[in-house]
């Protein structure tokens, strides 16, 4: 029986609760403006992983306003955790905002730029590991992201990544009713059966929130 559905989906929502008033106002702001804000469930996973993993250092792939870092900090702090968490944006205005949003948060560190670039520059010496790392940009480059990323962890490190079905898309190309989303539907399959065979890491496909991976590092 399938109980993915949206009754399903609204109860769950209904079971959520923010971390804290401003994350509850950041919310609303970033829904408001459209902004890609992480799905509620998938927050209330990434808290848990935050709590049972209780990571010293996470990088985050896709800033956007800054919401899922403000959340990771919160979450953080609340487990009682001196988690660094550094945050990769690579849209101007996004930063921006972005840096307006974390300014009060003193273990989040955003860098502007291209994320490839930036942990290609990290891998290259290995001198930089994280414990946990999210993927949550442009939907087509995620091998490329992905494969980065992996140089930047050890065995435990875990890669989580947003948005893998893209609201059923990637499991059936009926729900691309206009063809929009041809080639990024292509890029996703490629890349989720690239990281379900990945030796390197054990990885389990989610049906929460709009889809997502979970890697854990071997």
């Amino acid at each position: 029986m399938n109980i993915t559905n949206d009754k399903v989906t609204d109860y769950i929502y209904s079971l959520y609760r923010p971390l804290n008033e401003k994350l509850a106002l950041l919310r609303a702001e970033g829904e408001k403006r459209h902004v890609p804000v992480i799905l509620r469930d998938s927050e209330t996973m990434l808290v848990s992983m935050i709590e049972m993993n209780r990571p010293a250092a996470i990088l985050e792939i896709g800033t956007a306003i800054g919401y899922s870092a403000a959340v990771f900090s919160a979450a953080c702090t609340r487990a009682g955790l001196d988690t660094k968490i550094t945050t990769v944006e690579i849209d101007p205005l996004y930063a921006a905002d972005a840096e307006k949003n974390l300014a009060d948060l003193g273990n989040v560190r955003l860098i502007r730029g291209d994320a490839c670039k930036v942990m290609n520059e990290w891998g290259s010496d290995r001198q930089v590991i994280f414990d946990m790392i999210f993927i949550d940009a442009a939907k087509s480059h995620y091998r490329e992201f992905w494969d980065e990323a992996v140089k930047l962890t050890h065995p435990g490190s875990v890669i989580v990544c947003d948005n893998i079905l893209m609201q059923a898309r990637t499991a059936d190309e009926s729900y691309d009713e206009r063809g929009r989303f041809t080639t990024n539907i292509k890029y996703m399959r490629e890349f989720l059966n690239y990281i379900a065979s990945y030796e390197g890491a054990v990885t389990s496909i989610l049906p929460v929130g709009d889809g997502m991976s979970i890697s854990v590092i071997r």
